[in-house]
């Protein structure tokens, strides 16, 4: 795949489902690496040696991987790639997947991606840019609802207000610009056409102007069955995403990642990295709704499991500029993700309980940790709000299911809450 050898020491920085995903598929690589992470969780910490170091603790993660003389970086979770984790690690002379902190930009500021979106025409809602409440209302007032407010900056995923009314949509303006709702992130804030259609997923390894397109995915964001309740960081995903068909495929890649990888390139922000596209599919076509800088979560979870092409190779080839001679090899099975969460979650949730785990698993499942940590007993307890993924590959997408769901049942803990329809809509349009 690539000329240079394999990195024989990697460090994943992060503690969530992602990185676990990460470490499981790195840890699987011929190269058989030795695999550490800051700060993991306890799953992880079962598979690799843990080091407790928050993922903002940018000088003390360098001095680790200088420590444990580290030959390549994998950052999991936007935050440190913000606050310039790639470029200090850069300026050591260590290699690392994830974007400086001015390509990490298009995560952490939402005009901003809406700004390069606009100027280079790639599709998208149409949208205006606010830091005043009189100007924002004015423009809220002039566009159809439902319409969506965005803050600009990093708000946990939770940033976010699809406003069904006008008064609605005024009242998420004020909370934001007035009243402080998310501090400096909605200082600035972005109003929206609300796109209708089913999203997708579409994950990038970007090397500059090259770039390979990770297996499809569609995400189950919403907190009950049948799409309801409030957003979360995401309750289960599957993979392929069948809506996405080899045609709409290709328009994708032309009206969207192309133009995207493009663009970015063009801003002179020498992008090297996960660009993960949420994209809306309306009935005009393809739209663009964000742009993340780093894998999904849980599309990770599902999209690694299939690949057939080493996950170290892939990684380091970006991070050598080697991508352009990467061909990227999927597995036929298909993968789905039941998310574990804590009854309560996304507002509040009890920690600390105990997680019982079966003897054995079905074939094709695997347990990746989220929110957990271990006790002064030396027992898995929940410590998040998404706490487990259970992850399956099958066949079909319903023999994964089966073989998921299954294993969500045979997990004892106290407060334990998952969805029972994930992959329905794909499920559904089968039958």
């Amino acid at each position: 795949m690539t000329h240079n050898p394999l990195p024989l020491s990697v460090l994943v920085v992060g503690s969530g489902g992602r990185e676990h995903a990460l470490v499981r598929s790195l840890l699987n690589s011929p190269a058989q690496p030795r695999v550490i992470c800051a700060p993991g969780n306890a799953g992880i910490a079962g598979d690799v040696t843990c080091f407790p170091i928050a993922v903002e603790a940018i000088d003390d993660l360098v001095g680790l991987a200088q420590r444990e003389k580290i030959e390549f970086v994998v950052v999991g979770p936007e935050v440190p790639l913000a606050l310039g984790l790639a470029d200090r690690l850069q300026a050591v002379r260590i290699p690392v997947y994830g974007p400086k902190a001015a390509g990490a930009r298009l995560e952490a500021s939402k005009t901003f991606t809406k700004r390069i979106l606009l100027k280079y025409k790639i599709p998208t809602a149409a949208a205006g840019f606010f830091d005043a409440v009189a100007p924002a209302i004015a423009y809220v007032r002039g566009r159809p609802a439902p319409i969506v407010i965005k803050a600009d900056g990093l708000a946990a995923g939770k940033g976010v207000v699809v406003a069904q009314t006008h008064a609605e949509a005024e009242a998420a303006v004020r909370d934001m610009l007035e009243g402080g709702k998310f501090g400096a992130s909605g200082r600035q804030i972005l109003v929206e056409d609300c796109l209708v259609g089913e999203e997708t997923s579409i994950l990038v390894v970007v090397s500059g102007r090259d770039y390979v397109i990770l297996p499809t995915s569609q995400d189950h964001k919403r907190i009950g069955d049948g799409d309801t309740g409030p957003n979360t960081g995401g309750m289960g995903a599957y993979s392929p995403a069948e809506v996405v068909t080899p045609a709409l495929f290709q328009r994708i890649e032309d009206e969207i990642v192309r133009p995207s990888v493009d663009a970015i390139a063009d801003e002179g922000l020498d992008f090297c990295g996960t660009l993960f596209i949420g994209i809306m599919l309306t009935p005009e076509g393809p739209r663009v709704i964000e742009y993340n800088v780093r894998l999904g979560d849980p599309e990770t979870q599902v999209v690694l499991p299939r690949l057939a092409t080493d996950l170290l190779g892939l990684l380091w080839a970006a991070a050598r500029g080697d991508l352009g001679n990467v061909t990227l090899a999927v597995k036929p099975e298909h993968a789905i993700c039941v998310v574990i969460a804590a009854q309560g979650y996304p507002d509040a949730y009890a920690k600390g309980e105990v997680i019982k785990f079966p003897a054995t698993l079905p074939a094709g499942v695997t347990v990746i940790h989220a929110g957990t940590a271990t006790n002064a007993r030396g027992e898995i307890v929940t410590n998040g709000g998404r706490v487990l993924g259970v992850t399956a590959l099958g066949p079909t997408l319903q023999a994964a299911a089966a073989s998921a769901y299954h294993a969500c049942e045979a997990i004892d803990c106290a407060s334990k809450y998952f969805r029972r329809d994930i992959g329905a809509r794909q499920l559904n349009r089968g039958a």
